[in-house]
């Protein structure tokens, strides 16, 4: 019993920084800001975090956490290759749509001034998203007989840039320019390019 308001008030505090990251674009977030959001004192959240580059990697984690889980579920229930991408892809946006605050997070402007380390958890971030659809691209050959019209490297790297800009757009916009807007029919063009099937010898 004495355990559990401890990580609902952590949860609170993550939940208020995300909404500042959302609320404040553009602005630095300082621990006393925070504080005032939260309605509690700088004292106590530094018994929940000892720094704020640990309430940052809070979020990241949750980032990490709610991406990485519906992968593993998208691999798992959608066979083929084209749509694999599509839908990692589609998840990154929506993601980015639903949280805006995480989406400046993602973009890495909010970090400007923070420790290198938060920065380095973004860059791996990015760039374990960018070998799954390298792996996802690597497979089509073996399992449905279609090579990557570029190198599943090339690919890969293409397909998340185009995704990285949609969320920069967005964050750039203020949260107006969705970063799902268009997204279907960009899809459909880049699947159309992915792939070509390979000759039996």
């Amino acid at each position: 019993m004495t355990e559990q308001p401890k990580p609902r008030r952590r949860e609170q505090i993550l939940q208020a920084l995300a909404l500042m990251l959302e609320e404040d674009s553009g602005k630095r977030i300082t621990t006393a800001a925070l504080a005032r959001q939260v309605g509690v004192s700088e004292a106590a959240l530094y018994r929940h975090f000892p720094s704020k580059a640990r309430m940052f990697e809070g979020l990241i984690d949750f980032i990490e956490e709610s991406l990485f889980a519906r992968i593993t579920r998208i691999l798992e229930e959608i066979p083929d290759a084209t749509s694999r991408c599509g839908h990692i892809l589609r998840l990154l946006l929506s993601f980015s749509e639903k949280n805006p605050g995480l989406s400046r997070l993602l973009g890495g402007d909010v970090l400007t001034g923070e420790t290198a380390r938060l920065r380095l958890r973004i860059h791996k971030l990015f760039e374990r998203l960018e070998t799954q659809l390298k792996q996802v691209l690597r497979e089509a050959e073996l399992r449905e007989g279609l090579r990557p019209a570029l190198s599943a490297a090339a690919t890969a790297n293409l397909l998340l840039a185009q995704a990285e800009g949609q969320i920069s757009q967005y964050v750039r916009s203020d949260f107006k320019r969705s970063p799902t807007e268009h997204w279907e029919d960009q899809w459909a063009f880049l699947a159309d390019q992915l792939f070509y099937a390979v000759e039996a010898a």
